[in-house]
């Protein structure tokens, strides 16, 4: 197709440029989420925030510059096309004993994008599955820490093998007590393990860089025992007196999966090979996609690349049809799902019905705060695409006249390869992970009878996790908005997370009000607001006739949640936050807690497990 060497000096030189572009963004990358440990170790939590949004920037910014340079010193965007076939071939021939090979081609394919035409986006010169294999990488360099490291303590011998493992990790700030905090981790392995036999295999695992993230650094690893491997983790904290604290043992894969929850932010992690990082995370949750562990450790752009593979996996082996998503049609979202796919796409519409008074750009704003801010497992981490195609025989008619009805900007139907399969092209959209919306989980409680305990349980569970949700996000300087029911879902793992971003405000910018007593019989007779109202205003006791309708979830919610009704509760928090405080809000229940620090967590825990409906509808 191309001619087998064109211009090879120059293919090269641009290769070069783009690799060294790439080169620089994990540099700094890989700085920034060192430094991480320093912040920890000094308290600095602003400063872990403010790292953790500004670096959510890093690779956007880097493409930038590379793009920039390729035009400036080749005028890359009016080469010929066989010239991008040559510097393709010089790219993968600089990835071998690469160590993050498919960052690199994450990072060519962006570069590359936005050089050329979309019309010229061919498999010729992007990477559309991998060139170089992940496999067993390793560093050459003799300084560099291993990937993981191995202990093989004997029974007698397993308190010390735990105080050795914490001692690496080369914390500089103390510990309160650490022979005490390794005793209750020690206590609770054995708990956990019970009277299992100790194979002559039996060791300890920890990934060598500790995960840091908000006020918290994580030791994550497992335990190995002759065929049997169990997750762990230990969150390590800031004590009451200023010294550290192992607060916890996470044990099996749900509690790594909370941990990892798409819900919360990225972590920091000094690590040279990705991939190898992700391997044994894969070893840890198996169900877990590949994705969304790149993107849990902060490599966003590498995540949406492995989505996107996997997705279009999906569609080759699948038949159904994408639909509208079940539930209550917002007004300024247009949701659709593939119902054997576990994610909603999410697009934003042209118009807005009263009340909305917002714009697309001030939605994507949104989104962008919800990205870039902690999420503190209750907001739901978004895929942002562009230019997305979709096969048109997937799509049902009633969704595409809706799309055309509601968003005719965003759609575009095309035989764009000429061969007469139309494919649907979205310009803008977002993906997230599927939820049970909760009114809907709500509205299977009412049907199956709540005379039943089961299913009372479940909708008790469900109404004492949304309040919890809320006030998770006020912990995080997070004012919801529109608090309705349908706008938050229950995960598979049990947690209320909120996901509708386009009313979302910062506490702190928000004014919280009393009503202001009537000031006649016609004030006081009157269904409409008679005060005055900002922009920004909020009544949290007009809460409660638009949310607590049903008795029984009233009843529930007041005997848990009736603060949420006080404007003192949001004043108090809004007046720490500006204060400068931080909350602690834990990733896992705080009832796994040892005891060893007085912080409460902003919201209180359920004390049982997550109660389901399986089993107990008619």
């Amino acid at each position: 197709m191309f001619p087998e060497r064109l211009d090879a000096p120059q293919a090269w030189a641009i290769a070069r440029a783009m690799m060294d572009g790439f080169n620089r963004h994990y540099r700094l990358f890989q700085a920034e989420s060192a430094r991480a440990k320093h912040r920890f170790e000094t308290a600095d939590w602003h400063g872990q925030q403010r790292a953790q949004r500004e670096r959510i920037e890093f690779y956007d910014l880097r493409v930038k510059e590379c793009v920039r340079r390729l035009d400036k010193e080749f005028g890359a965007g009016a080469l010929p096309m066989a010239v991008w076939h040559e510097v393709k071939l010089h790219y993968i021939g600089l990835m071998v004993n690469h160590l993050q090979p498919e960052l690199a081609e994450t990072f060519f394919n962006s570069v590359t994008t936005k050089i050329l035409h979309r019309t010229h986006f061919q498999n010729d010169f992007i990477f559309v599955r991998p060139a170089v294999s992940t496999e067993y990488i390793e560093s050459d360099d003799p300084a560099a820490r291993p990937i993981y490291r191995a202990y093989y303590p004997r029974a007698s011998q397993l308190q010390e093998a735990v105080q050795t493992i914490v001692e690496e990790c080369g914390l500089q700030r103390p510990f309160e007590d650490l022979a005490r905090d390794v005793q209750q981790v020690v206590q609770a392995v054995h708990q956990r393990l019970g009277d299992i036999r100790l194979h002559t295999n039996f060791q300890i695992q920890v990934l060598s860089s500790l995960f840091y993230r908000n006020k918290g650094a994580y030791l994550v690893g497992k335990i190995v025992n002759g065929y049997h491997e169990l997750p762990l983790a230990l969150p390590i904290l800031h004590g009451e007196h200023g010294g550290l604290i192992i607060d916890a043992v996470l044990f099996g894969e749900n509690d790594l999966y909370m941990l990892f929850s798409f819900a919360r932010a990225y972590f920091m992690v000094d690590m040279d090979v990705p991939s190898a990082y992700v391997q044994f995370l894969r070893s840890l949750m198996p169900r877990k996609p590949r994705g969304e562990l790149y993107t849990a450790l902060g490599l966003a752009k590498q995540g949406k690349t492995l989505f996107y593979r996997d997705f279009l996996h999906h569609l080759k082996y699948s038949s159904d049809s994408f639909r509208i998503a079940p539930g209550i049609r917002g007004m300024v979202m247009l949701v659709f799902d593939l119902p054997s796919f576990p994610y909603v796409f999410k697009l934003i519409k042209d118009r807005f019905p009263a009340p909305k008074d917002t714009t697309r750009e001030q939605v994507k704003a949104k989104y962008l705060l919800v990205k870039q801010h902690d999420r503190v497992g209750r907001m739901a981490d978004t895929l942002e695409y562009s230019l997305v195609a979709f096969p048109r025989e997937r799509f049902s008619d009633e969704l595409i006249e809706e799309i055309q009805r509601h968003a005719p900007s965003q759609i575009e139907i095309s035989d764009r390869d000429g061969d007469g399969r139309q494919e649907v092209i979205i310009r803008h959209l977002y993906i997230e992970r599927r939820m049970i919306p909760l009114n809907i989980h709500l509205q299977e409680c009412f049907e199956a009878g709540l005379d039943r305990p089961q299913v009372r349980q479940a909708l008790e569970y469900a109404v004492i996790e949304y309040g919890n949700a809320i006030k998770d996000l006020v912990a995080a300087n997070i004012f919801p908005g529109d608090m309705l029911w349908k706008n938050f879902g229950i995960t598979r793992n049990g947690k209320v997370v909120f996901y509708d971003y386009d009313e979302i405000e910062y506490l702190t910018d928000c004014h919280f009000r009393r009503v202001p007593p009537p000031r006649n019989e016609d004030d006081e007779l009157s269904g409409e607001v008679w005060w005055p109202v900002g922009p920004r205003d909020v009544f949290p006791e007009t809460f409660e006739p638009f949310l607590l309708g049903n008795p029984a979830v009233r009843e529930i919610f007041l005997r848990h949640h009736a603060d949420l009704l006080d404007v003192t509760f949001w004043q108090t928090h809004k007046e720490r936050i500006q204060a400068g405080h931080v909350y602690d809000v834990f990733p896992y229940d705080v009832q796994r807690r040892f005891g060893t620090a007085t912080a409460a967590p902003c919201a209180s825990a359920f004390p049982f497990s997550v109660p389901t409906l399986s089993g107990a509808m008619p």
